[in-house]
């Protein structure tokens, strides 16, 4: 078993190497030169239209885009955020937090390619749902149904074996039995509960879920993480300068910290980056396909603050916490070393653990719920919507073995599974790229006829 495992690791280790994240980066910088850096440009529009009700959320579709966005950042903001930034910073050292920051920029683009592709060629099922993604607008723009049943047979094995279900629950069982002394066994019926009750409802009853938990828990880990950063403001600048400077220089050993070169810090900055806010990865346009709207750039425009929000904001707050603490020097690693530099960073060292756990137990069931969707969508691709019930029932049947499962190796092949998704999804990125730029050209040319028409009436009124 353990040879078995080393094979798997090393090829975890290529799936997941230079090739990958090159490939992940290289699309995202490409998009965002030809679409002239437009997560720059238009993210203020995009964050309007996120809180903005009009005629265009009239559109055919299942939910809101504010409910298909809340959705996506349900399966995105999870444990990557706590125990991934712990786990880059730790092997990187503090430089690693300014090249998730890159990564993030870039994958902001690439997201926004994603959204405006899934609204695009999105269909409607025998049930009535929307269903799109990768597997969408790989079969109908690049012509390739080969290449699109392969990325749903591998977003299956990565909601089933992944992402979307053994490392959530296991992380909520060990947050539960560390802040409240909850039994595993008590933690995992409850979760599966929950989990059944609320995915056994669609699309629906996941993004009424996600509506009202998504933004709670992010402004709730948020706010937490300021307090912190307040009590600390001193150390403030020291800290920003630190990161700064690590990634471009080699993180010298320090306290438990081993030491990493230049090329390391950028490695586990973007590689647990990219995991973090699935940039590329071609998980969210699945969601963002549910979405009632008439304009597919609209929609690709909110799916890109997903990323804005999963990186630049939450995982930079628990990255400044982790350096501004020294927390990322101990001898701790994943959700210790977090919880280390919470608890040593406010006065009662208490809160700081309840803000970390309960944001886990959160961040982690709300992945469950997205994983379960994007799963189910990939299933009705490939069998029909006769496939979508058995398909509930054995991710409710995994959800509730998942407390108890700690196979290194389960864990290795659906990391694997989980970087195979993004080859089909960035080919179809870059074969698709005409149609992503003609798509938004026209409809940014058309909001500036809109805009000037306006403005001429108003004149002349």
């Amino acid at each position: 078993m353990e040879q078995i495992l080393h094979v798997f690791k090393q090829i975890d280790d290529l799936v997941w190497g230079p090739p990958l994240l090159i490939l992940l980066i290289g699309t995202g910088f490409y998009l965002t030169i030809r679409l002239g850096c437009l997560q720059i440009f238009k993210l203020p529009l995009a964050i309007k239209y996120l809180f903005k009700k009009d005629e265009d959320n009239t559109g055919e579709g299942d939910v809101s885009s504010f409910a298909a966005l809340c959705t996506a950042l349900a399966a995105t903001i999870g444990t990557g955020n706590i125990v991934g930034v712990a786990t880059a910073i730790k092997a990187g050292g503090p430089g690693a937090l300014f090249w998730m920051w890159m990564a993030a920029f870039f994958g902001m683009a690439t997201k926004y390619a994603e959204g405006l592709l899934a609204v695009k060629y999105r269909v409607t099922d025998k049930n009535g749902q929307m269903s799109g993604g990768p597997m969408y607008y790989i079969e109908k723009g690049l012509g390739n149904r080969w290449l699109a049943k392969t990325f749903a047979i591998f977003g299956i094995a990565v909601a089933f074996f992944g992402i979307g279900t053994f490392p959530q629950v296991n992380a909520i069982a060990d947050a539960v039995k560390i802040t409240f002394n909850v039994p595993i066994i008590v933690t995992s019926f409850i979760i599966t509960v929950l989990v059944a009750l609320v995915t056994l409802g669609g699309i629906k009853s996941i993004a009424k879920v996600s509506e009202l938990i998504v933004p709670f828990m992010a402004m709730f880990y948020i706010i937490g993480s300021i307090i912190i950063l307040i009590f600390n403001v001193k150390l403030l600048p020291e800290t920003i300068a630190m990161i700064i400077k690590s990634a471009f220089t080699p993180t010298a050993a320090f306290g438990g910290f081993l030491g990493a070169t230049v090329m390391k810090s950028i490695q586990s900055g973007v590689a647990r980056g990219v995991f973090s806010n699935e940039s590329g990865l071609g998980s969210a346009p699945i969601a963002a396909a549910a979405a009632k709207t008439k304009s597919c750039v609209r929609q690709g425009l909110i799916s890109m603050t997903g990323t804005f929000f999963d990186t630049i904001v939450i995982c930079t707050m628990t990255g400044l916490v982790l350096v501004l603490t020294g927390a990322w020097s101990s001898d701790t690693a994943g959700a210790a070393m977090t919880n280390l530099a919470f608890s040593s960073g406010l006065p009662i060292p208490v809160i700081g653990k309840l803000i970390v756990n309960i944001g886990l137990i959160f961040f982690a069931f709300t992945t469950i719920l997205g994983w379960n969707y994007y799963g189910e969508r990939c299933t009705e691709y490939i069998f029909g919507v006769n496939g979508i019930k058995p398909y509930r029932y054995i991710f409710i049947i995994l959800v509730a073995a998942g407390a108890f499962l700690k196979l290194d190796l389960i864990w290795v092949i659906a990391d694997i599974v989980n970087g195979l998704m993004a080859i089909p999804n960035l080919i179809a990125l870059v074969g698709l790229s005409g149609v992503i730029i003609s798509e938004t050209r026209a409809y940014f040319q058309q909001l500036e006829k809109e805009e000037y028409t306006v403005l001429k009436s108003a004149q002349e009124y």
